[in-house]
Formats: C-alpha cells, sequence, structure tokens
C-alpha cells in the first residue's frame, strides 16, 4: 500500500471518529434547551477566555523562540508566534500535521549559512570555464533540527499536564479518589470476590508485562514503536532542559502558558450559570480533561472534545450531559475560532510582508 494510500485512509479514519464522537456528544441534546442555555451565558467571559487563548499563543512563540535562538540567533518574536498559529490552522485540515507545517515555516524565513556575496558560495562550474552561480542555501534552522526543539517543547507540555494532574488528584482525592474507589474499585473486589491489594498487584504484573512486551517488540511493531517513541520523547526533553542555557525564561514561559489554559477553563466556566458552584481547582480538572481532548487524532479536536469534557462533567460532578455540552462547546467553539482568526492573519501577514533582509 502506497504512502498517499494509508495517509487517505487514516484522514478518512480520524474523520469518522470525529463523526462518531460528535454523535455521542449531541445525541440525546434537547436543542431548544441548548439554544436556551447558551442564551443565558456572560459572553464577556467567552471574550476573555479567547483573550487568554491569544496571549496564550503568543507566550508559545516566545518560549519556542527561546529553543530557537541557539540554532538561529536571528529568529524573530513575530516569525514564532506567527509559525504557531499557522500550525494551528493547519491542525484543522489533518491532525497534528500542525507541528509538521510551523517546523516548514521557521526552516524557510531561518537565515542562510552563509550569506549571499561570499566566494565560497559560488558554484564549483566557476573553476571549470562553466558558468557558475549562487549554490543553494543551507538554513541554520534545518528542518531535523527545528523538529527536535518541537518534540522538546510538546515533551514540556506533557510534564506539566502530568504534575497538574498529581496536583489535581492530591488536592481533590476526597472528590476524585471517593469515586474511583466507590464506583470502580469496590464493585470490581465485590464481583470477583478478592481484596482491592490482590486486583491491584494484578494490575501491576500485567502493567510490567505489557511494557516489556511493547519494548520487545518496538522495533517490529508500528504501534508499539510509536509508544516507545512518546516515553522517549518525554525523557529525551527533560534531560535536554538541563542542557538550556536560558533554563528560567522557558519555564516562566511555561507556567505563563499553563496560567492562560487555566484562565480560559476558569472563564468559560463562570460563563455559565449552571456551573457556578464549581470552583478553581475543578477548572483545572476541566481544563486538563479538555487538553487530553484535542490529543485524540481528529481534526481539531472536534467530537473527542466534546465528549470527553462533557462525561467528565456528568460522571464525576453529576452535571446533567445537556450542560456538559453546552460547556465543551463554548469551550472549544471560541478556541477554534480564536486559532482560525489568528491563523488566518498569520498567513495573510506572513503572505504581504515577506522577509526583505536579503533572505531567499
Amino acid at each position: 500500500m502506497g504512502t498517499r494510500i494509508r495517509k487517505i485512509i487514516k484522514y478518512a479514519l480520524s474523520l469518522v471518529l470525529a463523526a462518531v464522537l460528535l454523535y455521542f456528544s449531541f445525541r440525546e441534546v434537547k436543542w431548544d434547551e441548548f439554544v436556551r442555555g447558551l442564551r443565558t451565558c456572560r459572553w464577556g467571559f467567552i471574550v476573555l477566555s479567547m483573550a487568554a487563548s491569544i496571549l496564550a499563543f503568543w507566550l508559545r512563540g516566545l518560549r519556542w523562540r527561546e529553543i530557537l535562538l541557539p540554532i538561529d540567533g536571528s529568529i524573530r518574536k513575530r516569525t514564532a508566534f506567527n509559525a504557531v498559529n499557522i500550525g494551528y490552522i493547519a491542525n484543522f485540515v489533518f491532525p497534528r500535521i500542525g507541528e509538521f507545517v510551523r517546523c516548514g515555516f521557521i526552516t524557510k524565513n531561518s537565515a542562510p549559512e552563509t550569506l549571499p556575496g561570499n566566494p565560497e558560495m559560488q558554484c564549483a562550474g566557476d573553476a571549470a570555464g562553466q558558468p557558475g552561480g549562487p549554490m543553494p542555501y543551507k538554513r541554520k534552522a534545518s528542518y531535523d533540527k527545528v523538529l527536535g526543539t518541537v518534540v522538546l517543547e510538546r515533551s514540556w507540555d506533557m510534564i506539566v499536564m502530568f504534575l497538574f494532574l498529581f496536583l489535581m488528584l492530591l488536592f481533590k482525592w476526597s472528590e476524585f479518589g471517593g469515586f474511583f474507589l466507590e464506583k470502580m474499585w469496590r464493585p470490581i473486589a465485590h464481583t470477583v470476590n478478592f481484596s482491592i491489594w490482590w486486583i491491584v498487584l494484578g494490575i501491576i504484573i500485567l502493567v510490567a508485562l505489557a511494557i516489556w512486551r511493547i519494548i520487545a517488540l518496538r522495533e517490529k511493531n508500528a504501534f508499539f514503536g510509536k509508544i516507545c517513541g512518546v516515553f522517549t520523547g518525554l525523557v529525551q526533553g527533560f534531560a535536554s532542559f538541563f542542557r538550556m542555557k536560558r533554563k528560567l525564561p522557558f519555564l516562566i514561559y511555561t507556567l505563563l502558558i499553563w496560567a492562560m489554559y487555566w484562565l480560559m477553563s476558569a472563564s468559560t466556566m463562570l460563563a455559565l450559570p449552571g456551573l457556578d458552584g464549581l470552583g478553581p481547582v475543578d477548572s483545572l480538572f476541566l481544563m486538563i480533561a479538555g487538553s487530553v481532548g484535542w490529543l485524540v487524532p481528529v481534526p481539531g479536536g472536534f467530537g473527542s472534545f466534546h465528549y470527553i469534557v462533557s462525561l467528565a462533567l456528568s460522571v464525576i460532578y453529576g452535571i446533567p450531559f445537556e450542560q456538559g455540552i453546552i460547556f465543551a462547546t463554548l469551550s472549544h467553539e471560541s478556541q477554534a475560532i480564536t486559532m482560525a482568526l489568528c491563523g488566518g492573519a498569520s498567513y495573510l501577514y506572513e503572505t504581504l510582508h515577506p522577509d526583505t533582509d536579503g533572505r531567499p
């Protein structure tokens, strides 16, 4: 099977998955109640959420530039910001392709290794008496180097997400831990007539065996190879941080980015009167649930975000699914609109204002 056919099949499957998740998210929605819920929305908080989203995009560009500067010191803040925005709208076309698109954008706008006019840039044909010309440019920020910076950036986002998940469980164990034990562990224990600790031991053994098999078959099985690649990337990203020259700005930008993500979740939560009883830690939980929704390989997070967030509100907090789907819709669509506007503006700007500093 050719590469093009595989890509078409993969894209078709992602569209089908998005459609299925959207169907399960909205199949029981009473549209008159849905519209009534939107009318009660405090739209000022949605505007605040969208503003926080734009600031998060800018901060992400600044953080990425910190990693890119050792490779090419001429990378502008504007260029990194526009690359992030263009990558976001590319994800609406094909899931995860935005990471590669923004890498190509940075490479295209990177400075050449040798400046024009240097004799070393002339073709070897000149020495043979043949018409010569400038050698093809070699960019300082080559594609493979830029792709490595994205792996580092994404790995730290995963680390921070796991850290927030740990903190959420720590401060909300009475709710989440109680739900976990009462609704899942104890029913399983009573069903199989085993102690919970025997079940825990059995799961640990099964997980250990699964990890061993995945590592052993990572070179023969593409799926297992991707799983190992994710965890390898996390370890490498964490290790690369200690070799970074400007650690403090990177950490500050990372914390500010996730603070904006939290503000987006909290603002949307405050926009709906039915969610007034939830607090800051609850918005942190919804932020994490939403982040998982965006990670599912469907175009633009459509369907997966709506289903995961509304299900989390229903299962954990007992909030009616209809109210949860309103929250999920407002959260996703406000961010999707912001991505489309910022991505379109960045693409238009770069089209109308190409570099004029001598770069090809």
